[in-house]
Parts: C-alpha cells; sequence; structure tokens
C-alpha cells in the first residue's frame, strides 16, 4: 500500500489554507490573501494583499514565494479563485512579499 505525498505532511495547527500557486495546504499564518479592491465603480479591479487578512468578500492564499505567484499566474488560478470575470490589475505580486 503506497500513501500519498499529502498524507506524509506534517499536520498543521490553526487554520489551514490551500495556495492557489502550488496547491499545497499551509497554516493560514504562512500564506498571504489576495482580495479584489473595488474601490470606484466602473474602474479596472484591482487584485490587492490583505495585510490584516480580514477584508470582505472573497480570498484567494498564496505563499510569500515568486514561483508560487508564476504558478498562480500561469494557471489564471488568483483570477479564478475571486472569481473575476473583467480585466484585472495585478498590484498583489509587487505587495506579496511584505505580508
Amino acid at each position: 500500500m503506497t500513501s500519498s505525498p499529502r498524507a506524509l505532511e506534517a499536520p498543521v495547527a490553526g487554520p489551514v489554507r490551500t495556495c492557489v500557486g502550488c496547491r499545497r495546504k499551509d497554516a493560514r499564518d504562512a500564506l498571504v490573501r489576495l482580495v479584489v479592491d473595488d474601490a470606484s465603480p466602473g474602474a479596472t479591479p484591482r487584485v490587492v494583499v490583505d495585510e490584516r487578512r480580514s477584508l470582505p468578500g472573497r480570498g484567494a492564499w498564496v505563499h510569500p514565494d515568486p514561483r508560487c505567484h508564476e504558478l498562480a499566474d500561469r494557471r489564471r488560478a488568483v483570477v479564478r479563485a475571486l472569481r473575476i470575470t473583467s480585466a484585472v490589475e495585478h498590484a498583489w505580486q509587487d505587495n506579496a512579499g511584505r505580508a
């Protein structure tokens, strides 16, 4: 009987989220939450980092790792997770490492 790679991962204490880039599960504190900023109607929506992890609306979680950002962008995972159908600015890639 073979075990899956996910079964070999150590259990994580506290809330667990899945990175939209690499699809690995990790502690909420190890990931960055992204949300859509709808500041002004009619403007292009922007995906921004939710530094406090408490803004309303759907969120997408990603590791603060450039490889995860690249995977998420290539697979359009952030746009899909946030259920955005229009064009979007990627302000999150510049700020994700700071959170």
